[in-house]
């Protein structure tokens, strides 16, 4: 997948899942404040179990298929 075609696939993920106003939002907030990835994906599913995240990954399996 090309950089401009992985934007453009996030981009319409964002604007599906928050509309579009939310999904600007978002960017904004990125691109403003200083945004350490890694850290952000060590907290991100700390609240989750095992069972919760695998439940999470079938359910996005299936939406797809």
């Amino acid at each position: 997948m090309t950089d401009t075609a992985l934007k453009v696939a996030g981009m319409n993920i964002l604007v599906k899942d928050l509309g579009v106003v939310q999904a600007e939002k978002f960017v904004s907030l990125i691109l403003k404040e200083p945004f350490d990835y890694t850290k952000w994906r060590d907290n991100l599913f700390e609240d989750m179990t095992v069972e919760d995240l695998d439940n999470a990954e079938m359910q996005s399996w299936n939406d797809k298929y």
